[in-house]
């Protein structure tokens, strides 16, 4: 069996096997060596393990990852797959093969372990499955069902059409397919960006993989072996746009704990005996936490549970007339199915108020007139868009400190890591344009807010650009060290425009969603593509290839995919080493 690695210029792996099992360790090889710090974190989040080197701010994570028992869920996974498809579990559990041959290496690369004096644990066949779990578990947006239930709790059913575009999430990723009959070629065009947390190291891999089977280059899942939402084979491509399906069940749950354990109430009516167990979390420079774990017949409880649990859930039970009775009390539980192989359009609803306020003080009356001639492009040299921000926001925050959504403001029992999901600013900053244009909103007075606004921003105007403010802000579960100068890049664009960088209106500026990569696939020759990451192929900091293609993502512009072997740098066996 052979293997040969190959870089292009921008350190992007191309990978060659005498067969699909060589070339899947392969990947996992050339991926532990590039994204070593990467790949361990992601394990350690499938298992619910990274508050131990990441501390308490890690915690609301992990005790999620086991209450939804993801590892768990993994291990099953790939157990029904050695029986039903050993082919594919063979596989996968190449790739691990591969993953744990390049990790120590890979982990004398990344200077993240040397800080956290952390030491890189083997891979089990079934990680892979479990960082997809845990990759994709708020993914599929189940904490959207927990805002929309609060929402017709406090404002009524409406509330639900209102909010019906409160965040980026449900906007969906840029994609286009231009069929050959209008292409200078005949054939066609397939291009997109997905939409996601930016992170660094990144969300995608770009990467070649060939073997006599298949030839293929795409944008793969660290940790998860093959190429899944974006590729090319020459003959064939493909592309996704909103992966956002709804996959998730969310039960609300009545439990009771008896002398032999926790009971569930039934659909029959009757309690029946849940699941429990308990699990302790450590956590770096703190004492571990003991926590419940519980399973219904309908799923594992991911928030709440029986008197004396930490995150308990009595809000819509208290409102409920059929709600718990003594010794009872509520809790969600969460089923997923097992082995789930630069114009801003909203900005016209506040311009159109703002147009209709009269009787303004002189300076809001100028800053009124500027917003109006604006070209509402959010130009990263715009000052007028940094303007149009300002007063958006005053505009949002007015709008979330109304009475009327005062419930909604109050954080809700459920664990912090689901609370972003349920915060009250940004959802009425995302769904602003239909806020403002609804015919009646719960008897705001809506150009009394838009007035107020403007009138405090209208003093001290923002006379700063647009990317002074907008600047990325991509998560990294290790913060640089303070003494690292390497300041985030300013941004163009907005969470609804064509190039969506997504600010949270109302609250920041800075960008944490935005193009996790972009590609543009051409069905008449593959050397023609296209695509770039936020960051760079290498996950290591200061390597010659993290950040390189930053300058060009930030521009839109992308990097050639390189097909020509013999265009390509092989790179030296460890023998020859």
């Amino acid at each position: 069996m052979t293997i040969e690695t190959y870089r292009d210029a921008w350190g992007i792996p191309h990978l060659r096997a005498s067969s699909t099992l060589e070339l899947a360790r392969a990947q996992g090889r050339v991926t532990a060596l590039d994204r070593a710090w990467q790949l361990e974190v992601e394990r350690h989040r499938s298992q619910g393990t990274s508050a131990a080197f990441l501390g308490a701010g890690a915690l609301s994570w992990d005790v999620l990852a086991r209450r939804a028992r993801l590892d768990d869920t993994a291990r099953r996974c790939f157990a029904a797959l050695e029986r039903r498809d050993p082919e594919t579990a063979d596989w996968v559990r190449a790739y691990t093969d591969g993953v744990n041959e390049g990790l120590p290496a890979g982990a004398r690369r990344a200077p993240e372990f040397t800080r956290t004096g952390l030491t890189p644990a083997p891979w089990q066949p079934w990680t892979p499955l479990g960082v997809w779990l845990a990759t994709h578990l708020l993914f599929a947006g189940f904490p959207a069902k927990l805002w929309r239930e609060r929402a017709i709790r406090h404002l009524g059913p409406d509330a639900v059409g209102l909010f019906a575009t409160d965040g980026p999430g449900t906007a969906g990723s840029n994609g286009w397919l231009v069929s050959g009959a209008r292409t200078a070629t005949g054939h066609a065009l397939i291009a997109g960006d997905p939409h996601r947390f930016i992170e660094d190291p990144g969300v995608y891999q770009q990467i070649h993989l060939s073997c006599p089977e298949f030839d293929v280059v795409g944008l793969a899942v660290p940790g998860v072996p093959g190429i899944a939402h974006f590729g090319h084979t020459g003959t064939v491509a493909w592309a996704i746009t909103n992966a956002m399906a709804d996959y998730q069940d969310l039960y609300r749950e009545r439990l009771r704990r008896t002398g032999a354990g926790v009971q569930a109430l039934g659909p029959d009516g009757h309690w029946h005996r849940s699941a429990r167990h308990t699990e302790t979390v450590r956590i770096a420079g703190e004492p571990p936490v003991e926590i419940e774990v519980i399973e219904t017949a309908r799923g594992p409880v991911i928030a709440g549970g029986p008197e004396g649990l930490q995150a308990r859930i009595t809000a819509s039970a208290d409102d409920d007339e059929s709600g718990p009775g003594a010794g009872e009390d509520t809790a969600l539980a969460l089923r997923y199915p097992p082995c789930v192989t630069e114009d801003l359009a909203s900005a016209a609803p506040l311009l159109d108020h703002l147009a209709a306020l009269d009787d303004l003080t002189p300076a809001a009356a100028r800053l009124r007139d500027r917003l109006l001639a604006w070209n509402r492009r959010m130009d990263a040299d715009s000052t007028d868009a940094a303007a149009h921000a300002a007063v958006r926001g005053a505009v949002v925050r007015h709008l979330a400190a109304h009475p009327v959504f005062a419930p909604l403001a109050e954080p809700p029992a459920y664990p912090e890591v689901l609370l972003p999901w349920l915060a009250l600013v940004p959802r009425i900053g995302y769904a602003l344009e239909h806020l403002l244009r609804a015919e009646e909103l719960y008897g705001i007075d809506r150009p009394a807010a838009v007035r107020a606004a403007l009138e405090e921003v209208a003093p001290q105007p923002r006379s700063g650009t647009w990317s002074d403010t907008h600047l990325l802000a991509p998560w990294r579960a290790l913060p640089y060290p303070e003494t690292r100068q390497d300041p985030e890049p300013g941004l163009a664009g907005d969470h609804d425009c064509v190039l969506c960088t997504s600010a949270v209106p109302g609250l920041t500026d800075r960008a944490a969603r935005g193009p996790a990569a972009r590609y543009v696939w051409d069905l008449a020759d593959r050397a023609d593509s296209r695509w770039v990451v936020p960051f760079g192929a290498d996950g290591v900091p200061g390597a010659a290839h993290h950040r390189d293609q930053l300058p060009l993502w930030l521009k839109g512009e992308l990097v050639p995919v390189v097909t020509d072997w013999t265009l390509l740098t092989l790179e030296p066996t460890e023998e020859a080493r």
